[in-house]
């Protein structure tokens, strides 16, 4: 795992970088929770998800927005942290030009500009989002959402209540041609402080059916 810095917006971009041997690996990228609540790539969660992409096969980054760590910049309420992470997306892209899959993962804060980010990029093919902020922030820009992906929420998360995510997953999912796979983990709260290894679980449980080539049917 590589120590990087990236030129962003307003400046340099703090990330770590795992390159796969595999010249063709998928890429991801993983957003860190609020910078304003203490969020950092290093936060347990947005780790634990870098770490699952990686055992993947993935070459994976997750990276500080600005402001955090050693980021330039100050907090910009979601606008300026999304220019950071098409960024660090841009530079994944010029490291790997030829990817087998583009993935983005985040983690409360993180997944909300996850998924802003899937409706600026075509090339991304899905996301995993963990604990979505549906009660703090406005997701009806997924209008629709333009590919499948895992929501994952704990069931006695005391920030973000159950209902809120289970809510934003029916409504997603009532989009046609979308599979939205949400998955409440009993017990977790919003940091899975004592469900680290159920939450991880299902990422790979997720991703490893993912990442298999479809299979072309042939007639005759």
């Amino acid at each position: 795992m590589a120590e990087v810095l990236i030129a962003g917006p307003v400046g340099r971009i703090e990330a770590r970088y795992h390159q796969s041997k595999d010249r063709n690996a998928p890429i991801a990228i993983i957003l860190h929770p609020h910078p304003e609540h203490g969020g950092t790539m290093n936060n347990k969660v947005t780790y634990a998800l870098f770490r699952a992409f990686v055992e993947q096969g993935f070459n994976a980054i997750r990276f500080n927005f600005r402001g955090v760590g050693r980021s330039e910049g100050k907090y910009d309420h979601g606008e300026g942290e999304l220019s950071d992470a098409a960024a660090c997306l841009d530079w994944l892209q010029v490291q790997n030009p030829e990817p087998r899959q583009c993935w983005v993962a985040g983690f409360s804060f993180g997944a909300w500009i996850s998924m802003q980010l899937l409706m600026r990029r075509p090339e991304l093919d899905g996301f995993i989002a963990v604990s979505p902020p549906a009660n703090l922030y406005d997701f009806s820009f997924l209008a629709p959402c333009p590919v499948s992906g895992l929501i994952l929420q704990g069931s006695k998360d005391e920030i973000v209540p159950k209902e809120s995510v289970q809510k934003l997953s029916e409504r997603l999912s009532a989009q046609r041609g979308l599979h939205i796979d949400y998955r409440v983990i009993p017990d977790g709260d919003h940091f899975f402080t004592h469900q680290m290894p159920e939450l991880i679980g299902h990422v790979h449980d997720y991703l490893t059916p993912a990442l298999k080539p479809t299979q072309r049917v042939v007639n005759g």
